[in-house]
């Protein structure tokens, strides 16, 4: 019940809000893996994620629990998510914002995606040009890099 109240509660903050609790809430940094996951058809694998209400959909992903190494987190957060499993995981790039660290995969799946999670509201595969209008112009720029530098 306590857990249902928090999840309400959460939902209902601003995402500056959520984003500041969050880094409260750590001594030092954050840390959060996504990955850019594509199938045999060359579509993309977008999540409608619940915690990003001001930006819709975008790259599947999550934060490294302590003690975690960054591969197993983005296989965990893509399991718990979709059910999916990955393969050909491969690191891209690492960046900083500020106190949170992000760090970004390359993988492949051809598993049926599927929402497992009550932190996702809708899973989706898509082509490059047929990824939903909500998709923002950074997370495009990321996916279509991503795939431009790994051919």
């Amino acid at each position: 019940m306590l857990k249902k109240i928090v999840g309400t509660i959460w939902r209902n903050l601003t995402p500056s809000l959520r984003g500041k609790v969050v880094r409260l809430t750590q001594n030092q940094f954050t840390v959060s893996v996504a990955a850019v996951v594509t199938n045999h058809q060359g579509e993309v694998l977008l999540l409608d994620h619940v915690l990003r209400t001001a930006s819709g959909w975008g790259v599947p992903g999550g934060f490294v629990k302590h003690g975690e190494q960054p591969e197993t987190a983005v296989r965990r957060e893509l399991r718990e998510e979709t059910g999916i499993e990955l393969s050909g995981v491969k690191l891209f790039s690492t960046r900083t914002i500020n106190r949170h660290i992000e760090i970004l995969f390359r993988a492949e799946s051809n598993d049926h995606a599927s929402v497992k999670s009550r932190e996702i509201n809708a899973v989706g595969w898509f082509k490059l040009d047929e990824m939903p209008e909500s998709v923002s112009r950074m997370q495009k720029s990321v996916i279509e890099k991503l795939l431009e530098d790994s051919l």
